[in-house]
């Protein structure tokens, strides 16, 4: 059975993607004799024309002497923006020379339903190449992930090892947002490390618990609902987090955008609405989330909300800058941290 020189890969998977195009090139290395030339094209919608024109030369060129090309292309949807270069990219397929072989890959965001762009991907399909979906492994299905990437190498888990590993590294977070397209590759180095750190010995969860830092993924939601919820201490630690990778406009937006949410539902349920039409005239069209705003507006005061939202306006005068009101990185790290101490933990302090 020979192996279809076209292929699309998709998914939050970022190191089995990786090992699948290194699989596909090795069939193909293997089948035509020779190894492959790897060509990198990265998508640039400004320039997708002449980009699209180097890739006919590319994989439409045959084969005179040793290996063929074999074209990768990222970000492919800055490619069919226009009609005509779609066109010209799904001519692709077709102008494909024996010997030369073309992957799409697409680094889907966690979370993702289908590839982008899906019209590229149903091409590739119904010109008889591979469509292969790699989603990251969470919870289970990463510690089980673990003890086979343990296996493979001979490396010997104690019980429970595989499952503290995936833990630290974010396996268990099950807010959607989470980012997890580095997961089994931190995995992967991870054990990498273990195995230089206790050689022939079995791996037990104590080693994995001295060598690995924790490296749970940042999630806004998990955050902002922390926050709706009132549930400080996991706020806060959300919050540590995320201030190490994420900009502190954004981190304001966010919140912003949740206690204004809370403030509008709670006023649109106070007046007697109902929650379907309260959630539609605000743009909400998930039940679960207009269910989640609407428990959350529950343990706030209107008062306690407008207090907040003041809150955040003096903390972006002192992220922006402005003049008289700009302060350090600690001291912009140690505000947050206040706010979310004053703000969400008065519910708490009130109720005691």
């Amino acid at each position: 059975m020979t192996t279809s020189p076209l292929a699309f890969f998709w998914g939050d998977d970022e190191l089995s993607t990786s090992r699948a195009l290194d699989r596909f090139e090795a069939a193909l290395a293997t089948e035509h004799g020779a190894p492959m030339e790897r060509w990198l094209l990265r998508g640039d919608r400004n320039t997708a024309t002449a980009l699209i024109a180097d890739l006919h030369i590319r994989v439409g060129t045959p084969v005179m002497f040793g290996g063929g090309t074999l074209a990768i292309v990222m970000n492919a949807g800055s490619l069919v923006v226009k009609g005509e270069d779609r066109d010209a990219f799904l001519a692709t397929l077709e102008l494909l020379a024996p010997g030369n072989a073309l992957v799409v890959i697409d680094a889907s965001q966690s979370g993702a339903k289908a590839p982008a762009p899906k019209r590229l991907a149903d091409a590739v399909s119904a010109a008889g190449g591979t469509v292969r979906r790699f989603d990251s492994p969470k919870g289970g299905a990463l510690s089980g992930w673990v003890e086979a990437e343990a296996r493979e190498r001979g490396l010997n888990l104690l019980p429970g090892t595989a499952k503290v590993l995936a833990e630290r590294v974010g396996g268990f977070v099950q807010e959607g947002d989470a980012e997890r397209r580095q997961q089994t590759r931190i995995a992967s180095m991870e054990l990498d490390k273990l195995a230089l750190y206790r050689g022939d010995a079995p791996i037990g969860p104590d080693d994995v618990r001295a060598l690995v830092a924790e490296a749970v993924p940042g999630s806004v939601w998990a955050f902002t609902d922390a926050v709706g919820e009132r549930r400080v201490e996991q706020a806060l630690e959300w919050l540590d987090r995320l201030l190490e990778t994420t900009p502190e406009p954004v981190l304001l937006a966010v919140l912003h955008r949740r206690i204004r949410e809370l403030i509008e539902i709670g006023d649109r349920l106070a007046v007697g609405e109902r929650l379907p039409a309260a959630a539609k005239a605000m743009g909400i069209g998930s039940e679960f989330r207009a269910r989640t705003l609407s428990g959350q507006a529950r343990a706030w005061t209107p008062p306690e909300l407008v207090a907040a939202l003041d809150g955040l306006v003096e903390l972006d005068v002192m992220v922006k800058g402005v003049p008289g009101a700009d302060r350090g990185e600690a001291q912009r790290r140690l505000a947050f941290s206040l706010w979310v101490i004053d703000h969400a933990g008065r519910g708490r302090l009130r109720t005691a």
